[in-house]
């Protein structure tokens, strides 16, 4: 999808006469079905203006082909403008620029990522080169007409309304890689600019580049299938065990059988499972044998994360990897069969036409449809939210409307969690998810949880474990409200337990993405959107009053008006059982992110006492349920509450 395609000339006409926004406003109408907000229409207008001015000075050929707003193949993300045209050897050439009305900036705590205001607060975004570099490597990497036809791809970004400042904090030399594959120009280097747009682009002739750049099939080249591969070998965290290898080898296969029908493949497994190891290995397998392959990940978060650990400080490599990782937004428009495979892991939050942002109806039909063939890595059990449809029944649906022939694997052995799989159905049982049977616990050697009586004693464990060297965080079910206001970077301490005069704040708003790896985030409380999916050495989870044990009925309960996710309680305040689901369902998550050992405080005085004597009991092995019922039995009251 291109909004605005046209000779130079025309584009500097269109400008001059104050058609350009209008065109443009024209097509993205067309094509999106909405109209944008006054800010893009803003920034096209004054962006658009310099760049004029920009091509104009530089005595540029009006035959120079000019995309605007072109939707990079495969993804939701659209180049702001490209240029194209021969230079003075005759070679083809195209100039992607990525366009910024930012004034201000500074270096992020994270590194290699930038901190500006966007969207309304102080948010850490990427740098402009490396945005527009990354774009650039993955278009020319993943369009077969540029490779092969020899197109020659450069990039830059230009910061129209930004005056250097001394020292430049976008110029520290942490970004020294960027900058020197995709040059950044401020507000006084319109001359500069203008040398290095004519170096590429003197000779004009660029109509021809233009068709194959929007027309050239997809397929990966033998570069990006090298590097991103790469990336794998010799990871211990990828290798690969037991029932992991067999799901492997047999997705691998199926993926790689000719058929004119359409094959969905469902992956069912717990947490700790090993379904992302399983989904990674197979996105690179089917990578290395030149498939269109594309690895969807639901939840921002785990998506982000997930490429920093792949990518690992190793230069040039993200740019290959993180247009091929996506999130499932942008899949409800595009043609049928795309792609050779997509790779869905969490598929329990793919959304339905609820969901914020996303303008389709069903994110499960819209990728089967994309794909020839679609894999779904599933947990039914972690379904937080309503809009949350992905579910082995809704895509069993889905694939008999679309005719696809349908396999079923499951992954049971524990991998997470020390492996202590009784561990994980011991806390599915007590939180009454499921009725595990599970009464006898696990070997307190292969995983260590506690039950604390302070959250300050929680907080210590934590930051022990952080000293030693491990990984450990602080998570907290949402019994807490968010600040928004002067809030953007963790600055209030929202997490409040005023009987124990304890208080943290939530994890970073601007830097909530990467909050799981970031060290700042050692100091802040990290909710479920922040967690799921990830994994960590140790973790700590308090308990609001948003869940409770009822003694009359030995019953866990959810708590309608302590509970603060207002997209997580819509329409559920009248439907107890489907909000008491939710809520347990995070708490189970947030216990099993953990792979040694798991560390809780119970806000709840009759919780704590009920899952204090379930845990005394498991280690006695004497605690018994009445399977027949479908009530627990309650337990007798204790005299001594204090474990530990």
């Amino acid at each position: 999808m291109i909004l605005y395609h046209a000779e130079l000339g025309e584009f500097k006409d269109d400008v001059d006469s104050n058609r350009i926004v209008s065109r443009i406003l024209d097509k993205f109408q067309y094509h999106l079905g909405y109209s944008p907000g006054m800010s893009e229409r803003q920034s096209w207008a004054s962006s658009l203006r310099f760049m004029e001015s920009a091509v104009r000075r530089a005595e540029l050929p009006n035959d120079c082909g000019v995309m605007i707003e072109f939707k990079l193949p495969t993804t939701s993300r659209r180049i702001d403008f490209l240029i194209a045209g021969k230079d003075l050897e005759g070679r083809d050439n195209y100039v992607l620029v990525e366009l910024k009305q930012w004034s201000e900036a500074r270096k992020s705590t994270t590194p290699r990522l930038v901190n500006t205001f966007i969207g309304g607060a102080q948010r850490d975004v990427s740098h402009p080169s490396h945005q527009a570099m990354s774009y650039n490597t993955f278009l020319s990497e993943i369009n077969e007409e540029i490779y092969t036809r020899n197109i020659i791809g450069n990039a830059c970004a230009y910061l129209h309304n930004y005056r250097q400042k001394n020292p430049e904090p976008l110029l520290d030399e942490q970004y020294g890689d960027f900058i020197r594959e995709a040059p950044l120009f401020f507000q006084e280097d319109t001359a500069e600019l203008q040398a290095y747009l004519k170096k590429f682009l003197s000779q004009g002739n660029g109509m021809n580049i233009c068709y194959f750049i929007e027309n050239g099939r997809l397929k990966p080249s033998k570069k990006l299938i090298e590097n991103v591969t790469s990336l794998f070998n010799g990871n211990d965290a990828f290798t690969l065990i037991d029932d992991q290898a067999v799901a492997f080898e047999k997705i691998v296969h199926q993926c790689s059988l000719r058929s004119q029908q359409k094959n969905v493949i469902i992956v069912e497994g717990g947490p700790g499972t090993g379904k992302s190891v399983v989904s990674m290995n197979v996105f690179g397998k089917l990578l290395s044998q030149g498939k269109n392959v594309k690895f969807v990940a639901p939840n921002a978060a785990f998506r982000k994360v997930l490429v920093e650990k792949l990518y690992q400080d190793r230069a040039g490599k993200k740019a290959y990897l993180e247009h091929l990782v996506s999130g499932s937004l942008s899949f409800y428009d595009v043609p049928r069969d795309l792609y050779d495979v997509l790779i869905v892991d969490e598929a329990h939050r793919l959304k339905d036409r609820t969901a914020y942002m996303y303008r389709g109806e069903n994110q499960v039909e819209d990728i089967i449809n994309a794909a020839k063939v679609s894999v779904f890595f599933i947990d039914d059990g972690q379904q937080i939210r309503r809009e949350d449809l992905g579910s082995v029944s809704s895509i069993n649906d889905a694939a008999i409307r679309y005719g696809a022939h349908v396999t079923h694997m499951t992954l049971s052995a524990q991998f997470r969690c020390s492996g202590a799989e009784g561990y994980v159905n011991w806390i599915t049982d007590v939180l009454q998810l499921e009725r595990t049977g599970n009464e006898e616990g696990w070997d307190e050697g292969d995983f260590d949880f506690r039950i604390f009586d302070t959250p300050q004693q929680v907080y210590e464990i934590i930051s022990q474990h952080q000293l030693n060297g491990s990984d450990a965080r602080i998570l907290a079910g949402y019994a807490w409200p968010w600040t928004t206001q002067g809030n953007s970077d963790a600055q209030v301490r929202d997490v409040r337990i005023d009987e124990y005069d304890f208080a943290m704040p939530w994890n970073s708003r601007a830097n909530s993405s990467l909050w799981a790896i970031n060290p700042e985030g050692k100091e802040q409380i990290g909710c479920i959107h922040t967690s799921q999916g990830l994994e960590f050495d140790y973790v700590g989870v308090l308990f609001g009053n948003d869940i409770t044990f009822d003694p009359t009925t030995g019953e866990v309960k959810g708590v309608y008006e302590e509970y603060y996710d207002r997209t997580g309680k819509s329409g559920l305040r009248n439907n107890s059982e489907e909000l008491t689901l939710y809520i347990k369902s995070i708490y189970k998550i947030l216990c099993s992110r953990g792979m040694k050992g798991c560390y809780i405080f119970v806000r709840d005085k009759n919780l704590k006492q009920y899952m204090s004597q379930r845990l005394s009991a498991a280690k006695n092995r004497q605690y018994e349920i009445d399977l027949s019922q479908d009530s627990y039995l309650r337990v007798p009251e204790s005299n001594d509450n204090n474990l530990f």
